[in-house]
């Protein structure tokens, strides 16, 4: 098992924002997180990241318990965060915002591979490399998010919200590209909005309300459920 959480427990001041949840994935899966706003999504990717600290529970990654790491040890251990919003620096130009993803590698040759290969994913970041961040549309900005994540070479990617405000074209090549990734084994997960999406990406999902898991299991399984349609694919 390479990412497990155990009976995790997540408070801000005296609210739990996540309840006694446990989770797993293996080193080549995507799994999805889907729920309504509010329902504990981002703030278990947070957690898992480092940047929110659990109140009860545990995180292992790779059989090391890292729910009492700092997010820097975390990066360095293979797990990569793509925040909500596209926080990139805008001032900056696209191959830099790239060359800050692997600040924590030694390995030049390898850091040009993985440019190329960044490249190879997303054409258009080689064409804009010399261009300043902020100058990208909304689409390109998601790519690049991605592609600096990727830098790091993480053996697990947290995506979160990365289809949102995206035209219908675009979230296609999102998911066309985070299964890509996923054959280059990085596991991945996934939380989304657009459920639809996140399942028929996933191999395995789970549902949260309220902090806690509703339901789990086989993406397609949840994809075809009664309670998953009616409630998150407006069905």
């Amino acid at each position: 098992m390479l990412f497990e959480t155990k009976s995790l427990t997540v408070h801000y001041d005296k609210v739990a924002a996540i309840n006694n949840v446990s989770m797993k994935i293996d080193d080549s899966s995507i799994i999805c997180i889907i729920g309504a706003n509010g329902a504990g999504k981002t703030t278990f990717l947070r957690t898992a990241s480092g940047l929110k600290n659990a109140s009860e529970g545990e995180i292992w990654f790779d059989g090391l318990r890292i729910d009492r790491l700092s997010p820097s040890k975390i990066v360095k251990l293979g797990i990569s965060h793509v925040p909500e919003g596209r926080r990139i620096f805008q001032k900056m130009s696209v191959i830099d915002n790239l060359l800050l993803g692997c600040y924590i590698r030694s390995d030049h040759e390898n850091i040009s591979k993985d440019l190329n290969r960044m490249f190879h994913y997303f054409p258009v970041l080689k064409e804009r490399q010399k261009q300043l961040g902020g100058s990208l549309s909304g689409g390109e900005q998601q790519m690049l998010t991605i592609a600096r994540a990727l830098m790091s070479q993480p053996r697990l990617l947290l995506l979160d919200e990365p289809t949102l405000g995206l035209s219908p074209l675009l979230v296609k090549e999102v998911s066309r590209i985070a299964k890509t990734i996923n054959e280059a084994n990085v596991a991945i997960i996934l939380v989304e909005q657009n459920s639809r999406m996140a399942l028929r990406s996933s191999h395995r999902a789970y549902v949260l309300e309220l902090g806690q898991i509703a339901m789990e299991g086989n993406s397609m399984d949840l994809l075809n459920s009664d309670h998953v349609r009616k409630a998150y694919l407006g069905a």
